[in-house]
């Protein structure tokens, strides 16, 4: 029930974090034209708010507001006939999927880590990764405002985690010592910049994003550096298989489409999450030591 009404707050996130920043740059842009030009800035007229909680929500066509109880997760959704209450305008099976799905991973990390302060973190590491995977499928952006404090808040996790009296494991997912979230961090941003500068420096062109630099040193500093290839090599698999066959679906280049690798960096971090220590453990185990 947390996840499913997370996930409705997540739908809110993914939405508005692109258009706060559209407003912001924007509005950048105004005061930056009017001080080259001499102008007043009290010419330039002051947008009306718009963030997280303001305004409320309404229906983009009729400008209808949501009610509260035309917002209760999935239900509504249905009971509405998957169509807004005033203009009858259909709505987009997304939001519930979006719902559904960030309900189905937190009851899924809740089964793995258990109820306990390793599971806070597992929910506030998943959440922020469904909300950067569906702006970057929409935008082809990783803003900043989400990605740097998942850094900060997986540092700090890892900082204050043996205060509480937990300590890392090396079957755990969570918590990772404090040195090994800060190299995760540096590494995985480090990785990511090296492969861009050096494709950059090759083929004069931009191969990626640098929201992906701090999306993974982000997921390093959760899971720690030993997770890094993991992670990698799993997002690189899935999305290069994925992005050929929508590729060959829409009959586009690939020399010449943009594909978002940030959903797959980040289905990559979560199954890292869930899964990481048990595959590596499996892989070491084929190569066992010998005297």
């Amino acid at each position: 029930m947390l996840g499913l009404l997370v996930g409705s707050f997540l739908n809110v996130v993914i939405y508005r974090v692109p258009v706060m920043i559209d407003r912001e740059l924007r509005l950048e842009c105004l005061i930056l034209a009017a001080e080259d030009a001499g102008k007043p800035l009290t010419e330039i007229a002051e947008p009306p708010p718009f963030n997280l909680m303001v305004p409320r929500s309404a229906c983009p066509k009729c400008q209808r507001q949501i009610r509260a109880t035309e917002n209760i997760p999935i239900v509504s959704w249905l009971l509405l006939g998957r169509k807004c209450a005033g203009c009858k305008t259909p709505i987009s099976g997304r939001y519930p999927f979006v719902e559904a799905l960030t309900g189905f991973l937190s009851a899924a990390v809740a089964w793995k880590l258990g109820f306990g302060w390793p599971l806070l973190g597992g929910l506030v590491f998943t959440w922020f990764l469904v909300a950067l995977a569906f702006i970057d499928i929409d935008t082809q952006l990783l803003p900043d405002a989400l990605t740097l404090p998942l850094v900060w808040l997986g540092l700090l996790a890892a900082l204050i985690a043996p205060s509480v009296g937990l300590l890392p494991s090396s079957d755990a997912s969570l918590p990772v010592a404090l040195a090994d979230a800060v190299i995760g961090a540096v590494a995985g941003y480090m990785s990511l910049w090296l492969v861009y500068h050096g494709y950059k420096l090759l083929t004069k062109q931009e191969g990626m994003g640098q929201g992906d630099f701090k999306l993974l040193a982000a997921i390093g500093a959760w899971l720690g550096w030993q997770m890094l290839l993991p992670t990698i090599l799993f997002s690189a698999f899935v999305g290069a298989i994925i992005g050929k066959v929508m590729l060959s679906l829409q009959k586009k280049d690939s020399a010449t489409t943009h594909i978002s690798f940030g959903p797959y960096l980040a289905a990559a971090g979560w199954l890292s999450l869930m899964f990481g220590h048990e595959i590596v453990a499996r892989y070491l185990a084929l190569y066992p030591h010998r005297n």
